[in-house]
C-alpha cells in the first residue's frame, strides 16, 4: 500500500463567519492510498479552534509512513485500532488515514461503502444549507442565492433575535440555529422561547463546552431541543452527553473518521439522543463520505463543499437538500486536481 500526500486551499464562496473566527480560504490536506490499481481518498482541514494545521498532518504523515504502508489485510476497523494508538492526539488526520483505507478496502471489494454495511438508502434525511455570521442584508441574499428547505443560521451576535425575525420573512424553511459557544445559561433559555416561535428546530451549542453545569439547565428547561457539538468530540464524550443535550453532532474528523463515528451514533441511539453528522468546511471527499451514515441519522449537516469555489473532488452531491449518490464504488469521491 502506498500513501501519497496532497494539500490544497479551499477558496470560499463568501467570507464565513462563527461566533468566535472569520474565514476566506480553509487549507485542506488530502490522504490517498494506493493498491493494485486502486485508491481511496480521505480528508483533514486546518482548524484554528482545535489548533490544527496542515503543517502538522504532513509532518505526521511522513513521519509515520512506514507504519501507515502496512499490507492492507486489514478491515476498516482493524486498521482504525491499528493507527489509533499512534494518531490519537491527531483525530483529524486519523479521520483522514480512516476514510482513505474504508474507501480504498470497499473499492477493492467493488461496493459502495453503505453497500458493505448493509445499508438502505432510502428516507435519508435533508442536509441544511449554513447561512454564516453576516449583516441581515447579506445573510438575506445569500439565502435567497441558495433557496434550501433547511437552513442552519450560525449566532452569536447583540442581535441574533432581529436576525432570524428579518430573515423568517423571507422562506418558510426550516431553521436550525448554531451558537457556537456564544451564549450564556440565560440568553439560551430566553432565546429558545421567540426561536421556537419562529419556527426553529433546534439549538446547537449554545453554550462553551465544558460548561456542563450550564448544559443540564438548559436541558431542563429549554423551549427547544439542545445538540451538543464543541461537548461531543470522542466516543466517550456520547455519555457525558446524555442528560445534558437532546442530541449529538458527530464530526468525522473530531472523532477520527467513519469507524468510530458509526460506533458513536449506535450508543447515542441507545440511550435515546437524536442523532447527527456534521461537517466542516471541506471538499467532496470528506462530504461523500459522511453521506454513507445517513441511513443511521435524524439530521445531517453536509453542505461543506458547497461553500468553497474551488472544489477540488467530484462525488456525492446535494440538491435541494437531498443526497444523490455518485456510480463511483467505495465513498463515492474522486479528485479533479
Amino acid at each position: 500500500m502506498k500513501l501519497i500526500i496532497r494539500t490544497y486551499k479551499l477558496q470560499l464562496k463568501h467570507p464565513f463567519t462563527i461566533s468566535r473566527s472569520t474565514r476566506t480560504e480553509i487549507p485542506s490536506l488530502i490522504v490517498e492510498l494506493q493498491e493494485n490499481g486502486f485508491s481511496g481518498f480521505g480528508e483533514a482541514t486546518e482548524n484554528a479552534y482545535y489548533d490544527k494545521t496542515v503543517e502538522q498532518f504532513e509532518a505526521k504523515l511522513i513521519e509515520k509512513r512506514e507504519l501507515i504502508e502496512v499490507a492492507s489485510d486489514k478491515t476498516p476497523e482493524e486498521y482504525w485500532d491499528y493507527l489509533y494508538p499512534h494518531f490519537k492526539k491527531n483525530m483529524f488526520l486519523l479521520c483522514a488515514l480512516d476514510e482513505a483505507y474504508t474507501d480504498l478496502y470497499t473499492r477493492k471489494k467493488g461496493v459502495k461503502l453503505y453497500e458493505y454495511w448493509n445499508f438502505e438508502v432510502k428516507n435519508l434525511p435533508q442536509s441544511n444549507y449554513t447561512i454564516g455570521i453576516d449583516s441581515i442584508e447579506n445573510m438575506v441574499s445569500k439565502m435567497k442565492e441558495m433557496p434550501w428547505p433547511v437552513y442552519k443560521i450560525k449566532l452569536g451576535t447583540k442581535n441574533d433575535l432581529e436576525i432570524v425575525t428579518e430573515l423568517r420573512k423571507h422562506t418558510d424553511a426550516v431553521f436550525r440555529i448554531d451558537a457556537n459557544c456564544g451564549w450564556t445559561v440565560t440568553e439560551t433559555l430566553k432565546n429558545a422561547i421567540e426561536l421556537q416561535k419562529l419556527g426553529v428546530e433546534f439549538i446547537e451549542q449554545p453554550l462553551p463546552a465544558t460548561n456542563w453545569k450550564g448544559a443540564k439547565i438548559v436541558f431542563d428547561n429549554s423551549y427547544l431541543p439542545i445538540i451538543a457539538d464543541e461537548s461531543c468530540l470522542i466516543e466517550n464524550d456520547i455519555e457525558k452527553c446524555y442528560n445534558h443535550f437532546h442530541g449529538v453532532n458527530i464530526k468525522l474528523m473530531k472523532c477520527g473518521g467513519l469507524t468510530p463515528a458509526k460506533r458513536m451514533i449506535s450508543k447515542a441511539k441507545s440511550l435515546g439522543l437524536k442523532t447527527m453528522v456534521g461537517c466542516m468546511t471541506e471538499s467532496s471527499v470528506g462530504i461523500s463520505a459522511i453521506a454513507h451514515l445517513t441511513p443511521l441519522l435524524d439530521f445531517v449537516d453536509m453542505d461543506g463543499a458547497l461553500l468553497i469555489k474551488n472544489d477540488i473532488a467530484d462525488g456525492v452531491k446535494l440538491k435541494n437538500g437531498n443526497i444523490i449518490f455518485s456510480n463511483t464504488k467505495g465513498i463515492g469521491a474522486e479528485l479533479l486536481v
